[in-house]
């Protein structure tokens, strides 16, 4: 029997050899019909429990807690403590392996990262599993193929053009290499003229205008497919001496490769982005570089970038993108007389993948607007579509009149939401609340936001409304019961079940500090350097924000344009991932008790 136990789950992936054999030789099966007690509160365990077949719950007292389906393993916290503290019930009949207490604490022993899996709580278990994808980090992006590198346009000459023809092509288009197409030879050849060809043809001390460019053009490419890997790529340039590869796709020439782009790529092609987005002449090279972030968002996540990490890049990226796209539209007296804004996750600086625009206009007071204001910014939210983020079905956007208005107007909207406070407006003003400046003067964007912290008073009433929406996805049968009962629902909205909430709630808290920092990491630091949050429970609400953003960027990549990335389909998570969410999901429902006690949410 203990042949089949399965060392490919967690924890057991983390052991060695002689670990495995010792679990091996203390490993028994046992079974038990629906509705019997496996471990009663009090009782010393002699075993680990790793589920084979059925589901087992968890209660403490009648409260379920947590629900263990095939794979799962219970209770190394009861191993460790020497007594249960729940009630451990077959749900339906179950079988399963039983280690022998005394192997189990000897793994504990021996094996660290284990031990933490097992029974530590969110933050150990997150940081042993970030040890255990160190390997796969330091491959990072080396695994990358050169058809997701940036490509550089391969613009034609003919061989007989003279060198300051080309010279002038190089300028017009922000080059320092073309094609050479020489039709002379039978059959025409290709070659590539570059700065290293023009330095030898200054050289040669006679006017550049009497020199055709074949004389200096290289016709022995070195090329490479798309589909080949970076590394093979470098190898060439190393091996060829050169800087430059042409890549082909079958006969054809699709672009050049660059080795200062191959190794920004290989370090880390942001920089690469940024400077796309900077050069881009109109909106749809701006497109190609929002491609390119979402590109960018995959090879580092699957490279082992930490979530955090990824959506601090992502966002600089996009709002490099967007002032970009606002200064290609806007001319530039309204650029300079107004602040576009952006919110939502975007605003936080938590945006991974695309998703709906939310973003606003504040226009200085006393500026007339001598063109179609109406037009230009329904050009920019149709930009934005472009460039994958769909329209806010809500129209919180700058094509929105109410999301664009001059400082004194936006602030008067401001003040009808904090005076009538009703459903739809607090909703307003969480949104806003989270808004960030992408470009223009920032000043008017802080003017509206003053209006908050200048009208908002010490309004219990108030503040409770607001906090109130952290249960507006609560249902008798809501996400906490479809977790534990997953023979019943085995999908879960990761965005309603538990971001939301968290961030909402951070943000209630962050409202009544009067912080201006949007990051929910940055709100919960600076409530904890407060004393308004104790800093245990902040570190849990990072750790599990972190871990839920991560499940919900991997549900995204995995949907790719087919699907809703909040969704996750529950049983298709590891039982490692399944334990983290059900620690993550605890922890938010901690974090949802504690608001309510703190804002009497129980008495609304």
């Amino acid at each position: 029997m203990a042949a089949s136990f399965d060392f490919s789950v967690s924890p057991f992936d983390c052991l060695s050899g002689d670990e495995q054999r010792l679990v091996r030789d203390h490993v028994d099966i046992g079974y038990w019909r629906e509705g019997a007690t496996l471990l009663a509160p009090d009782v010393e365990p002699a075993h680990l429990f790793v589920v084979i077949k059925g589901r087992v719950q968890q209660f403490d007292g009648d409260e379920l807690v947590a629900t263990y389906g095939p794979d799962d393993c219970f209770d190394g916290r009861a191993l460790v403590a020497g007594k249960a503290s729940s009630r451990f019930v077959a749900q339906e009949e179950v079988l399963a392996h039983l280690i022998a207490r005394q192997a189990v604490t000897e793994l504990i022993s021996r094996n660290a990262t284990f031990g933490a899996l097992l029974f530590a709580d969110l933050s150990h278990k997150l940081s042993a599993l970030g040890e255990r994808a160190g390997a796969q980090e330091r491959q990072s992006l080396a695994l990358g193929r050169v058809g997701e590198a940036y490509l550089r346009p391969a613009h034609v000459v003919d061989a007989d053009d003279d060198v300051v023809s080309v010279v002038r092509v190089f300028q017009a288009r922000h080059t320092g290499t073309v094609l050479v197409r020489d039709t002379r030879t039978d059959p025409p050849r290709t070659g590539v003229f570059t700065t290293t060809g023009l330095q030898r043809a200054v050289l040669r001390g006679a006017p550049l205008a009497q020199l055709p460019v074949r004389e200096f053009a290289t016709f022995a490419l070195v090329t490479v497919r798309p589909q080949d890997s970076m590394v093979e790529a470098l190898a060439l340039m190393i091996r060829h001496q050169v800087h430059r590869l042409v890549v082909m796709d079958g006969e054809r020439i699709i672009g050049f490769l660059e080795q200062l782009d191959l190794l920004s790529f290989l370090s880390n092609h942001s920089y690469l982005i940024s400077v796309q987005i900077v050069q881009a002449e109109d909106i749809p090279a701006l497109a190609r570089a929002a491609e390119q972030i979402t590109r960018l968002t995959t090879l580092l996540w699957r490279g082992g970038a930490k979530v955090g990490a990824i959506a601090r890049l992502v966002g600089e990226l996009n709002a490099k993108l967007f002032e970009r796209a606002w200064q290609l539209i806007a001319p530039p007296d309204l650029f300079a007389n107004s602040c576009l804004f952006v919110m939502g996750s975007e605003g936080r600086g938590e945006q991974l993948l695309k998703t709906d625009q939310d973003n606003g206009l504040v226009l200085r007071d006393g500026y007339e607007c001598p063109h179609d204001l109406a037009a230009i910014c329904q050009r920019f939210s149709e930009a934005l579509t472009a460039f994958g983020y769909p329209e806010c079905p809500g129209r919180i956007m700058v094509s929105n009149p109410q999301w664009c208005q001059p400082a004194h107007a936006f602030g008067q909207t401001v003040r009808r939401w904090l005076v009538m406070p009703d459903a739809e407006s607090l909703m307003a003003l969480a949104i806003f609340i989270d808004a960030r400046a992408v470009c223009g003067d920032p000043l008017l964007l802080a003017q509206v936001r003053a209006e908050v912290d200048r009208l908002l008073t010490d309004s219990d009433a108030l503040m409770a409304r607001f906090a109130a929406a952290i249960d507006a996805f609560e249902q008798e049968s809501g996400w906490w019961n479809r977790l534990f009962f997953m023979a019943d629902s085995n999908t879960m909205d990761l965005k309603k079940a538990g971001i939301f909430p968290l961030v909402h709630g951070v943000r209630s808290l962050a409202l009544e500090a009067r912080l201006a920092c949007t990051n929910t990491v940055e709100r919960v630091e600076a409530l904890c350097a407060m004393g308004r949050l104790p800093a245990n429970v902040g570190a849990e609400l990072v750790e599990s924000l972190y871990f839920l953003m991560g499940l919900k960027l991997q549900a995204g990549l995995d949907a790719g344009d087919s699907g809703n990335g909040r969704i996750i389909h529950v049983e298709s998570l590891s039982p490692l991932q399944r334990d983290l969410l059900k620690d993550a999901l605890a922890a938010v429902k901690r974090f949802k008790a504690m608001l309510r006690h703190r804002y009497r949410l129980d008495m609304m």
